[in-house]
């Protein structure tokens, strides 16, 4: 009877403690400053971008449905977070930012079409956070 208390009250502090690292996740609201010239959060990889891209994220949406981008130019992906915690996940592209990595030098050598996911579970719209990179 003791022991199953005391696993009780494990499973509850457990179960305490990840609903408040959930809230804390969704609920943020950093500043981006790996644009400040400082060079934090920036990476270019090493490649000169011959043009730039920004997505905006808010709660639950990109700014855009669509972005286009042209097969073998390089492009610089700057992400900015407008509210709430999130990131960008395109794997088809080798590409994932964040409030830690805001930017990078990409060149799509195919083209097509590549997903766009929100990378930080953000909360209960996070599954229809999405977009797509059209490669033409």
């Amino acid at each position: 009877m003791v022991k199953e208390r005391i696993t009780l009250k494990k499973s509850a502090f457990l179960m305490l403690l990840l609903g408040t690292a959930l809230l804390t996740a969704c609920g943020s609201n950093h500043e981006n400053l790996g644009n400040s010239g400082n060079g934090k959060g920036n990476s270019d990889n090493g490649i000169t971008a011959d043009e730039e891209l920004v997505i905006t994220a808010s709660n639950y949406s990109f700014d855009q449905q669509e972005y286009h981008l042209k097969k073998g130019v390089p492009v610089k992906i700057i992400f900015k977070n407008e509210s709430g915690n999130h990131g960008i996940l395109a794997p088809g592209l080798e590409l994932h930012l964040d409030g830690k990595k805001s930017s990078q030098v990409i060149v799509p050598e195919e083209a097509g079409t590549f997903e766009i996911s929100c990378s930080i579970m953000c909360g209960s719209g996070h599954s229809g956070m999405q977009a797509n990179f059209i490669v033409d």
